[in-house]
């Protein structure tokens, strides 16, 4: 058995709570929280589970791995004591606030040969994991584009602006689906109440081949969508999450090029087929990620969202910010292919 420490109960340590109280190869050891509201109500939903305010029991010979569910600014503090104490760590997304402070998790996890995994839930959605299939079945033959909407009318944070808060999902995916190759990227957004936060922004992503990807993210949007569309030579795919059926779609859809003799431009006629929608597990997502957990704790395998993983979006949203203040410069992402 695993003895799990989980460190925050607030939005979204109750859900990590369940989930690894009911793994059958963890015990879920201890909750810590500062506020005594969230503790009584922890202990109230886990009487025979520990409950306190102090992180020094992090230090523990008895726990083996820390859960951590706090803000983003407190992160690096947590993991970097439970890392240097041996322990294991999964981590919520972002995984840091900045990037060196990523890369000093990924040296200690990988030199003291710890698992640590970054909380990037959607990629254990069955929609995301059927959208991999695809991809690496190579069905959308080369891809053109990869767009991105995440919008909805929503909280707004007071220490992240709206691509920190929304964008590491998507590019979580976007990073998953078409691999650690990202070379530039490029940012413009809008802070409409003076809060110093953007709280509209639209992200771009270049790829070698031609590929771009997109993001939408907005917190003012009087709808809320959540919806991806990939577009390849042979095939597109639309991911409409909030659908209860039918979440992808696969369109027989494209341009076919052509040339003529004495013509000197291209010409370009749609190609329309049929649509198909792939059946789509609907096991819950963060069931599958702490089974997947235990499992490269278990055996020393490597995550595909490991510290590596989380650094590359970190870094990625470090370049956005970069970017916002230069007015939408486009920034190389060289630093990512090197590390």
């Amino acid at each position: 058995m695993l003895n799990i420490a989980l460190v925050g109960y607030g939005y979204w340590g109750p859900n990590l709570a369940r989930n690894f109280n009911s793994h059958p190869e963890c015990n879920l050891h201890t909750i810590i929280d500062m506020a005594p509201k969230r503790r009584d109500l922890a202990q109230a939903t886990y009487p025979h589970t520990r409950v306190v305010a102090s992180q020094d029991v992090l230090d523990e010979a008895e726990i083996d791995v820390v859960v951590i569910a706090t803000p983003v600014f407190t992160h690096h503090e947590i993991a970097k004591r439970a890392l240097s104490k041996g322990k294991h760590v999964w981590v919520e997304k972002p995984m840091t606030s900045n990037t060196e402070q990523a890369r000093e998790l990924v040296e200690l996890s990988e030199g003291n040969n710890l698992t640590l995994m970054v909380d990037h839930t959607f990629l254990f959605t069955g929609a995301v994991q059927k959208m991999k299939e695809l991809m690496d079945a190579k069905v959308f033959g080369d891809l053109y584009y990869y767009d991105s909407v995440r919008i909805n009318l929503g909280l707004f944070q007071h220490d992240i602006n709206v691509i920190w808060d929304l964008a590491p999902h998507d590019l979580s995916i976007m990073d998953y689906l078409l691999g650690p190759a990202a070379e530039a990227v490029s940012a413009q957004g809008r802070d409409h109440f003076g809060t110093g936060l953007v709280d509209v922004a639209y992200v771009n992503v270049s790829y070698p081949d031609n590929l771009l990807a997109h993001f939408h993210l907005n917190w003012l949007s009087p709808v809320k969508i959540r919806s991806t569309i990939v577009g390849g030579s042979s095939k597109m795919l639309v991911w409409d999450d909030l659908s209860q059926e039918e979440k992808i779609k696969v369109y027989d859809k494209g341009m076919d090029v052509t040339t003529r003799e004495g013509v000197y431009r291209v010409l370009a006629t749609p190609r329309i087929g049929d649509m198909t929608a792939p059946v789509v597990s609907n096991i819950e997502a963060l069931s599958s990620e702490v089974d997947y957990f235990v499992r490269c704790v278990k055996t020393g395998e490597r995550p595909f969202n490991d510290g590596r993983a989380g650094m590359r979006i970190v870094s990625i949203l470090e370049a956005t910010d970069q970017s916002l203040q230069e007015n939408g410069r486009v920034i190389e992402l060289k630093h990512l292919r090197e590390g």
